[in-house]
């Protein structure tokens, strides 16, 4: 299967944690002042999975969840967003599912990520074998499942097995240091993942971090592009993306918005890149539409709840002047 032939079959298993997120309520007030939060659905990999599902896509997540109260709480909202969780585990014991308190704010904004001993990382082998590759499009995923064992060889087991079932591998570099034992573990494996993903997706940082410094993670991603992958999306915040493809060198700006929060964007983006794909839409328009749903859910508060779906990102793209010029 090509890779566009499985995006546009609009089906995707997605590997990678759900959790909880708490925010400060009303926005913009700080973490310590809080009397009320907002409660939503987070986790990288679930957001991606309910920003497909908004666009009328199929997902499924490939994760494991603790079997407590906040466990429960996700396996809920995934139902919510009519994200798939047959391959959802249960764990007991002293692992935990994640949860994530960031603030609605701009200035001064503070993010408190409890990960210690994470339920996701629990996915093993048996896990991921036990799943029928041939029934999805693509493969998608976030750096973070790779940073702790078993969940580190259960996803390159799951990359084996996604190849050998004919199906692309679409990869978020996705780098978080609090989740790995060291800089140099994370950049020899996520490079590791990197060569073995059709689509890559990171910014200039994580492509810098790969190469060995930010100035040469341009030229990293460009040769990611020459030598393995078919689309390698760099992106450089403000200053847009620089996607290669098809031996193109393709630049797209970003939609200007008044953020209320940093978080999201990035998921989003991903979300909605695979969706106009998935539409049969070129490129450029594709990236454009990822773009604009990262300028979306950084104008709202929450992560899973701002992704939007195609009526009200075809509302943004008809009311906006239009992308930056690049």
């Amino acid at each position: 299967m090509s890779l566009l032939d499985g995006i546009r079959a609009r089906n995707f298993l997605v590997i990678g944690r759900v959790g909880m997120d708490l925010s400060p309520d009303p926005a913009g007030t700080r973490t310590r002042d809080a009397t009320s939060m907002m409660v939503a659905m987070g986790g990288s990999s679930a957001n991606i999975a309910a920003g497909l599902v908004k666009f009328g896509c199929k997902a499924a997540l490939l994760t494991k969840v603790s079997d407590d109260a906040v466990g429960w709480y996700c396996l809920n909202q995934l139902d919510h967003y009519g994200v798939d969780r047959t391959h959802v585990g249960l764990i007991t014991g002293e692992c935990r599912t994640s949860l994530a308190v960031y603030e609605t704010r701009i200035e001064e904004h503070q993010s408190v990520i409890y990960r210690n001993n994470a339920a996701d990382f629990q996915m093993d082998i048996a896990d991921v074998e036990a799943v029928d590759y041939t029934a999805y499009g693509a493969l998608i995923t976030a750096g973070t499942v790779f940073a702790a064992e078993p969940s580190r060889s259960a996803t390159f087991r799951a990359f084996d097995l996604a190849r050998a079932a004919g199906i692309p591998i679409i990869f978020d570099v996705d780098y978080r240091p609090y989740s790995w034992p060291s800089a140099e573990v994370a950049a020899d494996v996520l490079s590791r993942a990197g060569a073995m993903a059709d689509v890559i997706v990171g910014n200039d940082e994580e492509f810098g971090f790969m190469a060995g410094g930010v100035d040469k993670g341009l030229d990293k991603a460009r040769d990611l592009a020459a030598t393995s992958a078919s689309i390698v999306v760099y992106k450089l915040g403000p200053q847009g993306a620089v996607t290669f493809t098809e031996g193109a060198e393709l630049r797209t700006g970003i939609y200007p918005v008044e953020a209320v929060k940093p978080t999201g964007a990035g998921d989003s983006f991903m979300a909605g890149l695979l969706a106009a794909l998935s539409e049969g839409k070129d490129m450029r328009e594709a990236v454009l539409r990822g773009s604009a749903c990262a300028a979306i859910v950084v104008s709202r508060p929450g992560c899973a709840p701002a992704m939007p779906g195609r009526a009200e990102l075809d509302a943004f793209l008809t009311s906006h002047p239009g992308p930056s010029q690049v």
